[in-house]
């Protein structure tokens, strides 16, 4: 007897050669494709028949499509979705992330933004600007080397694994903080060759009433968490003031991980050297925001781009390509959200 097909919508815009990618999983796969832009028209496509959803935006009423059962995400974290009825824990949806899909070109994001605030070379470039050569050249910009810094990173998922993989590699020294730390493994979706699926770089793992101590410890603090009720404001004054004052604090998760008008104080009164923060409470950030004001010297300010990839459509369809084997061999899904834990 021949099994049931099995709809799939994708309302992104992969190219056709990943569409057949997801096709080939399975004859009983039919996949099509209607590209949205907002959850209005997420709610436009869907129909009866969809069983699985690949998708960024998502309607509160999911009454068009009654066999949902499996919504995979175009993105790391679910955070967008914290107040919507599929993460509460009696829906009977499964959700997925793209949990390591960014871990590459993030990681690279971070240890550049090291190497740039650690070489000076947003002060550099604000001399190109200026059209000036400066005296003092060794007192201004001679730098620490990155070998021998202690990098902390706050949530060692995929990213932060990938960060922790790459500072080892520059022969830094890694803390890493994880809300359950005698849990070292990742089990989620692990492209080969990157990051730290065993938990086995870190020098030390902290718990998050830990943090003060990791804090103080760091040379660079790196923010990689997720988003939830529990982890808003995670790094607030009394972090700031704990870190060291010649540290420098990285931020690629999401904007209100931090309290960003003590992070602003941090910045103006010297707390610590300096930041790079590719993710804001509020995007795209406003002209009047008050890090626009902060010497930029010393902030790196990025709009939301740190996970952006010309390989990232390609990735993504390979790992939801593995999920949609799981799914039909009723196997577990790679990046499956605990809705108790809210990612």
């Amino acid at each position: 007897m021949q099994a049931e097909p099995v709809h799939v919508l994708s309302t992104m815009g992969f190219a056709e050669p990943l569409l057949q990618r997801l096709r080939a999983v399975s004859p009983r796969l039919v996949v099509r494709q209607v590209t949205c832009h907002n959850a209005e028209e997420v709610a436009q496509a869907l129909d009866a028949e969809t069983e699985v959803l690949y998708t960024y935006d998502l309607p509160l009423d999911l009454a068009a499509a009654p066999r949902l059962r499996w919504v995979q995400l175009h993105s790391a974290g679910a955070d967008h979705l914290l107040r919507h009825p599929i993460l509460t824990p009696d829906s009977p949806i499964q959700v997925t992330t793209t949990s390591g899909v960014h871990a590459t070109p993030i990681g690279e994001f971070v240890l550049g933004c090291m190497l740039a605030l650690i070489r000076r070379i947003p002060d550099m470039t604000c001399l190109h600007l200026d059209r000036t050569w400066p005296k003092g050249r060794w007192e201004r910009f001679a730098p620490r080397d990155l070998r021998g810094q202690t990098v902390g990173i706050l949530g060692y998922g995929s990213i932060g694994r990938e960060v922790g993989r790459l500072a080892a590699a520059f022969g830094m020294r890694v803390l890493a903080l994880k809300f359950n730390p005698s849990r070292r493994e990742d089990h989620g979706y692990v492209p080969p060759g990157v990051g730290d699926p065993k938990g086995e770089i870190p020098e030390r793992f902290y718990g998050p009433d830990e943090r003060l101590d990791l804090l103080r410890e760091s040379d660079f603090v790196v923010i990689a968490l997720p988003l939830t009720e529990a982890t808003r404001h995670f790094v607030g004054e009394p972090e700031l003031r704990a870190m060291k004052r010649t540290a420098y604090l990285i931020n690629i998760a999401r904007g209100n991980l931090v309290d960003e008008r003590a992070l602003v104080r941090a910045l103006q009164e010297g707390w610590i050297a300096g930041a790079a923060l590719d993710v804001f409470s509020q995007e795209p950030l406003p002209p009047d925001h008050p890090l626009w004001d902060v010497d930029p010297r010393r902030v790196i300010l990025s709009p939301h781009v740190a996970g952006f990839s010309l390989q990232y459509d390609d990735r993504a369809a390979d790992l939801f390509a593995e999920n949609l084997r799981r799914y039909l061999a009723g196997e577990p899904l790679l990046n499956l959200v605990d809705k108790h834990r809210q990612y």
